[in-house]
């Protein structure tokens, strides 16, 4: 990749076109672009979670994470290329076993809530249900690997137990939904 960044600037997408991995040229509001920024849009915020105190194994595997992000990004870049294998939905797999091993049983609704680090694990949840759902688009539109959804789907699981993990550490806990709660109405 060396001489490959040294110019930003390249004004090729100024018809409203970007380029693909593979060369092709595609419209900036197609369904793979629109995966694309939004894989790369969850991959900035867990950046963003990163800046808050971590548990020490749990930073060193969102960098992790984020690195593989960074491959399913490739891999949606370029048509027909596989970098997202089982390995990495079964390592998610993994985690998740990992962290909800210690958590309390839930029996109510959480909100979205808690400690800044939760309720950032909260925003990476929701940035990448939308991104699921805009590979699940694109998948209905074009022949791609189910690896990458399946990875998202995980990840969404794993960002929502990070978050009650994160509220535990920051010496919080779960902020319940409370449905007989009054209203101002």
């Amino acid at each position: 990749m060396g001489n490959r960044l040294s110019k930003i600037a390249t004004r090729t997408g100024d018809n409203g076109t970007t380029g693909l991995g593979d060369g092709s040229r595609v419209g900036k509001d197609s369904l793979r672009v629109h995966a694309m920024g939004d894989v790369d849009e969850l991959n900035s915020h867990i950046g963003l979670l990163l800046c808050e105190e971590l548990p020490p194994a749990l930073r060193d595997e969102l960098v992790s994470i984020q690195h593989d992000l960074f491959d399913l990004g490739g891999e949606l870049c370029i048509p027909g290329y596989t970098l997202i294998t089982d390995v990495h939905v079964a390592r998610l797999d993994t985690l998740l076993a990992k962290y909800n091993a210690d958590l309390p049983p839930l029996k109510d609704f959480i909100l979205p809530a808690g400690s800044r680090g939760a309720a950032l694990a909260h925003v990476c949840r929701t940035i990448c249900r939308r991104a699921e759902r805009a590979i699940v688009s694109l998948g209905n539109s074009e022949k791609i690997n189910d690896n990458p959804r399946q990875y998202m789907n995980r990840l969404s699981d794993l960002m929502f137990v990070l978050s009650r993990v994160l509220n535990r550490f920051a010496g919080g806990s779960d902020v319940l939904w409370e449905k007989e709660r009054k209203r101002d109405v």
